[in-house]
Protein backbone atom coordinates (compact mmCIF):
# COMPACT_ATOMS: atom_id res chain seq x y z
CA UNK A 1 0.00 0.00 0.00
CA UNK A 2 2.98 2.28 1.02
CA UNK A 3 4.56 3.85 -2.14
CA UNK A 4 2.79 2.35 -4.48
CA UNK A 5 0.89 3.81 -6.80
CA UNK A 6 -0.78 0.86 -8.60
CA UNK A 7 -3.40 -1.48 -6.84
CA UNK A 8 -4.96 -4.46 -7.53
CA UNK A 9 -8.88 -3.64 -6.91
CA UNK A 10 -8.70 -7.05 -5.44
CA UNK A 11 -6.51 -6.19 -2.48
CA UNK A 12 -8.48 -3.49 -1.46
CA UNK A 13 -10.18 -5.42 1.18
CA UNK A 14 -6.89 -6.72 2.12
CA UNK A 15 -5.42 -3.50 2.53
CA UNK A 16 -8.46 -1.66 3.99
CA UNK A 17 -8.31 -4.93 6.87
CA UNK A 18 -4.80 -4.47 7.22
CA UNK A 19 -5.30 -1.03 7.79
CA UNK A 20 -7.50 -1.25 10.55
CA UNK A 21 -5.31 -3.70 12.12
CA UNK A 22 -2.41 -1.71 12.45
CA UNK A 23 -4.76 1.20 13.47
CA UNK A 24 -6.08 -0.99 16.36
CA UNK A 25 -2.98 -2.12 17.49
CA UNK A 26 -1.57 1.29 18.11
CA UNK A 27 -4.49 2.66 19.73
CA UNK A 28 -4.41 -0.16 21.94
CA UNK A 29 -0.57 0.98 22.62
CA UNK A 30 -1.30 4.58 23.07
CA UNK A 31 -3.58 3.23 26.04
CA UNK A 32 -0.72 1.11 27.09
CA UNK A 33 1.41 3.87 26.74
CA UNK A 34 2.19 4.52 30.66
CA UNK A 35 3.65 1.02 31.05
CA UNK A 36 6.70 2.66 29.23
CA UNK A 37 6.87 5.78 29.06
CA UNK A 38 10.11 6.34 27.29
CA UNK A 39 8.64 4.16 23.84
CA UNK A 40 8.08 5.36 20.53
CA UNK A 41 4.66 5.30 21.07
CA UNK A 42 4.99 7.50 24.70
CA UNK A 43 7.54 9.84 22.69
CA UNK A 44 5.01 10.73 20.03
CA UNK A 45 2.55 11.14 22.39
CA UNK A 46 3.89 13.68 24.20
CA UNK A 47 5.54 15.67 21.63
CA UNK A 48 5.29 19.34 21.65
CA UNK A 49 6.72 22.03 19.86
CA UNK A 50 5.39 25.56 20.88
CA UNK A 51 1.93 24.00 22.23
CA UNK A 52 1.49 21.86 19.15
CA UNK A 53 1.26 18.36 19.78
CA UNK A 54 0.27 15.51 17.65
CA UNK A 55 -3.35 13.92 17.16
CA UNK A 56 -4.44 10.45 17.95
CA UNK A 57 -4.61 9.64 14.11
CA UNK A 58 -1.42 11.65 13.38
CA UNK A 59 0.35 9.28 16.31
CA UNK A 60 -0.70 5.93 14.74
CA UNK A 61 -0.12 7.66 10.89
CA UNK A 62 3.81 7.82 12.44
CA UNK A 63 3.99 4.73 13.85
CA UNK A 64 2.52 2.36 11.25
CA UNK A 65 5.14 4.36 8.70
CA UNK A 66 7.46 4.01 11.29
CA UNK A 67 7.13 0.01 11.66
CA UNK A 68 6.86 -0.13 7.60
CA UNK A 69 9.99 1.92 6.89
CA UNK A 70 12.08 0.09 9.44
CA UNK A 71 11.27 -3.80 7.79
CA UNK A 72 10.70 -2.78 4.52
CA UNK A 73 13.87 -0.86 3.27
CA UNK A 74 16.20 -2.58 5.42
CA UNK A 75 15.02 -6.20 3.98
CA UNK A 76 15.37 -4.76 0.79
CA UNK A 77 18.50 -2.97 1.12
CA UNK A 78 19.81 -6.79 1.93
CA UNK A 79 18.27 -8.16 -0.35
CA UNK A 80 19.36 -5.84 -2.98
CA UNK A 81 22.48 -5.44 -1.86
CA UNK A 82 22.92 -9.22 -1.89
CA UNK A 83 21.73 -9.31 -5.96
CA UNK A 84 23.66 -6.37 -6.70
CA UNK A 85 27.14 -8.02 -5.39
CA UNK A 86 26.48 -10.78 -7.45
CA UNK A 87 25.88 -9.01 -10.56
CA UNK A 88 28.96 -7.33 -10.05
CA UNK A 89 31.05 -10.14 -9.31
CA UNK A 90 34.57 -8.01 -9.06
CA UNK A 91 33.37 -5.74 -6.28
CA UNK A 92 32.20 -8.96 -4.24
CA UNK A 93 35.36 -10.32 -4.38
CA UNK A 94 36.83 -7.00 -3.33
CA UNK A 95 34.63 -7.01 -0.33
CA UNK A 96 34.99 -10.61 0.29
CA UNK A 97 38.80 -9.45 0.48
CA UNK A 98 38.49 -6.66 2.78
CA UNK A 99 35.65 -6.47 5.06
CA UNK A 100 36.58 -2.97 6.31
CA UNK A 101 34.96 -1.67 3.06
CA UNK A 102 31.71 -2.74 4.42
CA UNK A 103 30.31 0.44 5.34
CA UNK A 104 31.51 2.45 1.75
CA UNK A 105 29.99 -0.93 0.54
CA UNK A 106 26.59 -0.47 2.26
CA UNK A 107 26.37 3.21 1.23
CA UNK A 108 27.31 2.39 -2.33
CA UNK A 109 24.43 -0.48 -2.36
CA UNK A 110 22.34 2.45 -0.88
CA UNK A 111 22.89 4.76 -3.50
CA UNK A 112 22.86 2.29 -6.56
CA UNK A 113 19.73 0.23 -5.48
CA UNK A 114 18.05 2.60 -3.38
CA UNK A 115 15.25 0.80 -1.23
CA UNK A 116 13.28 3.57 -1.52
CA UNK A 117 12.63 4.99 -5.24
CA UNK A 118 10.45 8.03 -4.48
CA UNK A 119 8.87 10.17 -1.60
CA UNK A 120 5.29 12.64 -1.65
CA UNK A 121 5.88 16.24 -0.95
CA UNK A 122 3.82 19.13 -0.78
CA UNK A 123 4.93 22.81 -1.87
CA UNK A 124 4.93 24.97 1.03
CA UNK A 125 4.32 27.74 -1.51
CA UNK A 126 4.20 28.87 -4.80
CA UNK A 127 7.70 28.11 -6.62
CA UNK A 128 9.12 27.78 -9.74
CA UNK A 129 11.79 24.51 -10.18
CA UNK A 130 13.37 23.18 -13.65
CA UNK A 131 11.37 25.76 -15.29
CA UNK A 132 8.04 24.35 -14.33
CA UNK A 133 5.26 26.66 -11.89
CA UNK A 134 4.70 24.56 -8.51
CA UNK A 135 1.43 25.63 -7.00
CA UNK A 136 1.01 25.85 -3.23
CA UNK A 137 -0.37 22.88 -1.62
CA UNK A 138 0.47 21.00 -5.05
CA UNK A 139 2.23 17.37 -4.75
CA UNK A 140 5.71 16.84 -5.54
CA UNK A 141 7.40 13.35 -6.20
CA UNK A 142 10.88 13.81 -5.57
CA UNK A 143 12.65 10.28 -7.45
CA UNK A 144 15.70 9.80 -4.56
CA UNK A 145 16.59 6.80 -7.11
CA UNK A 146 17.18 9.29 -9.98
CA UNK A 147 18.84 11.72 -7.82
CA UNK A 148 21.28 8.71 -6.70
CA UNK A 149 22.04 8.02 -10.37
CA UNK A 150 22.64 11.81 -11.52
CA UNK A 151 25.32 12.15 -13.36
CA UNK A 152 26.29 15.48 -12.80
CA UNK A 153 26.54 14.67 -8.73
CA UNK A 154 28.33 11.50 -9.38
CA UNK A 155 31.01 10.29 -11.56
CA UNK A 156 30.15 6.71 -12.86
CA UNK A 157 26.15 6.86 -11.79
CA UNK A 158 25.40 3.59 -12.97
CA UNK A 159 29.02 1.74 -12.13
CA UNK A 160 28.98 0.11 -8.46
CA UNK A 161 32.04 1.28 -7.09
CA UNK A 162 32.07 -0.34 -3.21
CA UNK A 163 35.10 2.05 -2.68
CA UNK A 164 33.17 5.33 -3.65
CA UNK A 165 34.49 8.24 -1.39
CA UNK A 166 32.06 11.62 -2.29
CA UNK A 167 29.23 9.38 -1.65
CA UNK A 168 26.27 12.00 -0.61
CA UNK A 169 23.15 9.87 -1.87
CA UNK A 170 19.70 11.02 -1.13
CA UNK A 171 18.31 6.98 -0.38
CA UNK A 172 17.44 8.29 3.02
CA UNK A 173 15.22 11.40 1.98
CA UNK A 174 16.96 15.02 3.15
CA UNK A 175 16.14 18.14 5.16
CA UNK A 176 13.32 18.22 7.59
CA UNK A 177 12.25 14.84 6.71
CA UNK A 178 15.63 12.81 6.29
CA UNK A 179 15.31 9.18 7.60
CA UNK A 180 15.78 9.24 11.45
CA UNK A 181 16.24 5.35 11.23
CA UNK A 182 19.27 5.70 8.91
CA UNK A 183 21.63 4.72 11.70
CA UNK A 184 19.68 1.81 12.67
CA UNK A 185 19.77 0.94 8.93
CA UNK A 186 23.06 1.41 8.56
CA UNK A 187 24.30 -0.65 11.29
CA UNK A 188 21.80 -3.39 10.08
CA UNK A 189 23.16 -3.68 6.96
CA UNK A 190 27.06 -3.37 7.96
CA UNK A 191 26.15 -6.56 10.33
CA UNK A 192 23.97 -8.51 8.35
CA UNK A 193 26.85 -8.47 4.78
CA UNK A 194 29.56 -8.97 7.23
CA UNK A 195 28.22 -11.54 8.80
CA UNK A 196 27.58 -13.16 5.82
CA UNK A 197 30.57 -12.73 4.47
CA UNK A 198 32.51 -13.73 7.30
CA UNK A 199 31.07 -17.01 7.73
CA UNK A 200 29.71 -17.86 4.36
CA UNK A 201 32.15 -15.97 2.04
CA UNK A 202 31.02 -17.50 -1.29
CA UNK A 203 27.28 -16.59 -2.48
CA UNK A 204 25.59 -18.51 -5.45
CA UNK A 205 22.93 -17.74 -7.42
CA UNK A 206 20.28 -20.34 -8.09
CA UNK A 207 19.27 -19.93 -11.72
CA UNK A 208 15.57 -19.14 -12.23
CA UNK A 209 13.10 -15.92 -13.02
CA UNK A 210 13.80 -13.24 -10.57
CA UNK A 211 10.53 -11.28 -9.54
CA UNK A 212 10.04 -7.74 -8.09
CA UNK A 213 7.38 -6.74 -6.64
CA UNK A 214 4.41 -3.80 -7.93
CA UNK A 215 4.96 -1.54 -5.38
CA UNK A 216 6.92 1.72 -7.34
CA UNK A 217 7.74 3.34 -4.27
CA UNK A 218 9.38 0.17 -2.36
CA UNK A 219 12.23 -1.35 -4.45
CA UNK A 220 12.52 -5.00 -3.48
CA UNK A 221 12.32 -9.01 -4.54
CA UNK A 222 9.70 -11.18 -3.75
CA UNK A 223 12.42 -13.95 -3.02
CA UNK A 224 16.31 -14.28 -3.49
CA UNK A 225 17.53 -17.69 -4.44
CA UNK A 226 20.82 -18.03 -3.06
CA UNK A 227 23.23 -20.51 -1.73
CA UNK A 228 25.72 -19.87 0.88
CA UNK A 229 29.21 -21.50 0.85
CA UNK A 230 32.21 -21.30 3.34
CA UNK A 231 33.95 -23.45 0.76
CA UNK A 232 36.41 -21.06 -1.17
CA UNK A 233 35.79 -21.10 -5.16
CA UNK A 234 37.61 -23.41 -7.45
CA UNK A 235 39.70 -26.34 -7.12
CA UNK A 236 38.58 -26.61 -3.99
CA UNK A 237 34.74 -26.78 -4.03
CA UNK A 238 35.28 -29.39 -6.69
CA UNK A 239 37.97 -31.76 -4.34
CA UNK A 240 35.55 -30.97 -1.22
CA UNK A 241 32.23 -31.56 -3.24
CA UNK A 242 34.44 -35.01 -4.58
CA UNK A 243 35.14 -35.57 -1.00
CA UNK A 244 31.86 -35.21 0.66
CA UNK A 245 30.20 -36.90 -2.25
CA UNK A 246 32.13 -40.09 -1.63
CA UNK A 247 31.71 -39.74 2.43
CA UNK A 248 27.85 -39.67 1.10
CA UNK A 249 28.17 -42.78 -0.73
CA UNK A 250 30.03 -44.58 2.09
CA UNK A 251 27.56 -43.99 4.50
CA UNK A 252 24.22 -44.48 2.72
CA UNK A 253 24.53 -46.00 -0.88
CA UNK A 254 23.06 -43.42 -2.63
CA UNK A 255 24.38 -40.88 -5.43
CA UNK A 256 23.19 -38.09 -3.32
CA UNK A 257 25.98 -34.90 -2.73
CA UNK A 258 24.68 -34.16 0.83
CA UNK A 259 26.76 -30.31 1.31
CA UNK A 260 26.61 -30.26 5.06
CA UNK A 261 28.52 -26.87 4.43
CA UNK A 262 25.99 -25.22 2.06
CA UNK A 263 22.98 -23.74 3.35
CA UNK A 264 19.82 -22.47 1.00
CA UNK A 265 18.14 -19.35 2.13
Amino acid sequence: MLGNFQHNPDRVPQILKSTQDMTEYFRSAMRLASIRPDGLVSSLMKAEINGDRLTEEEVIANCIVTMVGGQETTTNLIGNGMLTLLRNPDQLAKLRGDLSLIPSAVEELLRYESPSQHTGRLAPEDIEMGGKQIKKRQAVMAVMAAANRDPERFRDPDKLDITRQDNRHVAFGWGAHFCFGAPLARIEGQIAFEEMLRFFPNWYLKPGPLVWRTNLGLRGLTSLPIVFSSVAPGDDVLSQRSKQQNQSLNMNGTSETKMRTEATA
